[in-house]
């Protein structure tokens, strides 16, 4: 099957990408080597290859180190790496991070973030708190200002590879305005700078997310990215982009396994027969191959819509909170029936659908709650009142 509407180009790069894959992490063997036996999501060494075969600044501009390519090149490429399962976690809030400093940083932030992340530098995006997931506004961090900067403290939480990362973009309050997401500000926070502190949480996915806790964290006024006040705003404008990439992800992942549930199927054999053979089984998964195409039409028809600016921002808008839904569900429920149609096997370590499984928990909370995603694509049909 070949990838949906896209140039011969593009069809050339989903390609390449594919054969970094099989050559790099093609094997069980080489997966656990490079994740610790699957209980790590990134792998430094592999994800430096990746960056100077110039797929991790895919959709960076050529002047900030990258490969000038667009947003369909960057979701082709997430969604092959993860079909693939690269162990390369630390690519998606890189590339959330990229968007942000595209659209909001000044020329030498750009130079210096874009150009660390192409080289393969992880940039973690930190804004939840323990008292504020989905409401943003709750957010308590406080920077506060001082001579020739601002002073950080408080605490975050569920911040994606900051064990790995070089820099933090975070979001912090700097004032308390009439508007409850007002008061918002971003700022470029060295992961190594003095009084920051990283602390893993353990998760069924193994290492992935941290508290993060900041103590009078000082940062010099050329880190604040974009506008002082204006944070939400500016995030908001970078949310389909990081929907978009998300949904990619997880198509990838649901194609993955799929693909290793029909083998498993046609291998195992009972009553003298290969199980995919008997009809119970059959039918299940071919409905899980028209769920996985179906998605794969939406997310790339999706990524074209926002990619040429067709129809309005608020119909983009629930688009990309369709894709990601529609890819983070069909992930999970693939994997779940995975395990299911396996049998034991399908819960045992010894086979990765468990690990399919844990990998796709997870993306339905991230990058907006699918129950927030919900609410959005309500709102924008005119269904909500708030």
């Amino acid at each position: 099957m070949t990838t949906h509407a896209f140039t011969g180009e593009q069809q050339d790069f989903v390609e390449a990408v594919r054969d970094f894959c099989r050559r790099e992490c093609g094997t069980r063997e080489q997966r656990d080597a490079l994740t610790d036996g699957g209980e790590e999501q990134h792998n430094a060494e592999l994800y430096a290859k990746l960056a100077a075969v110039g797929y991790v600044g895919v959709s960076v501009p050529e002047e900030y180190g990258g490969s000038g390519g667009g947003l369909i090149d960057q979701v082709l490429a997430f969604e092959e790496l993860w079909r693939g399962l690269a162990p390369v976690h630390g690519m998606g809030p890189s590339h959330t991070v990229a968007g942000v400093y595209k659209r909001f940083g000044t020329e030498a932030q750009k130079a210096a973030a874009l150009g660390a992340i192409c080289e393969g530098k992880v940039y973690a995006i930190s804004i939840s708190e323990p008292e504020a997931g989905s409401d943003a506004a709750a957010i308590t961090c406080q920077a506060e200002r001082v001579e020739g900067g601002y002073r950080i403290t408080g605490q975050k939480t569920w911040c994606s590879d900051a064990q790995h990362a070089t820099a933090l973009l975070l979001v912090a309050r700097t004032s308390r305005e009439e508007r409850r997401h007002d008061g918002l500000t971003m700022f470029e926070v060295p992961a190594d700078a003095p009084g920051v502190v990283v602390r893993p949480i353990p998760t069924l996915g193994g290492s992935e997310v941290n508290d993060v806790f900041f103590d009078d964290v000082f940062v010099p006024d050329e880190a604040v990215v974009g506008t002082v006040g204006k944070a939400w705003r500016q995030l908001m404008a970078c949310l389909n982009g990081e929907r978009i990439v998300c949904a990619a992800q997880q198509l990838g992942l649901a194609r993955r396994t799929l693909d290793d549930l029909v083998a498993y199927v046609k291998e195992r054999r009972q009553f003298g027969a290969p199980v995919g053979s008997f009809q119970a089984v059959g039918h299940r998964i071919a409905d899980l191959a028209i769920e996985v195409e179906a998605t794969r039409t939406l997310a790339h028809d999706v990524t074209r819509r926002v990619a040429e600016g067709i129809g309005t921002e608020e119909e983009r808008v629930r688009a990309t909170s369709m894709a990601k839904v529609k890819s983070t569900e069909t992930a999970k429920r693939v994997a779940l029936e995975g395990v299911q149609l396996m049998g034991g096997y399908g819960y045992s370590m010894e086979f990765e659908m468990q690990r399919h499984l844990r990998l796709s928990i997870a993306p339905t909370i991230y990058a907006g709650t699918n129950e927030i995603q919900r609410d959005i694509i309500a709102g924008t049909l005119g269904l909500r009142n708030r």
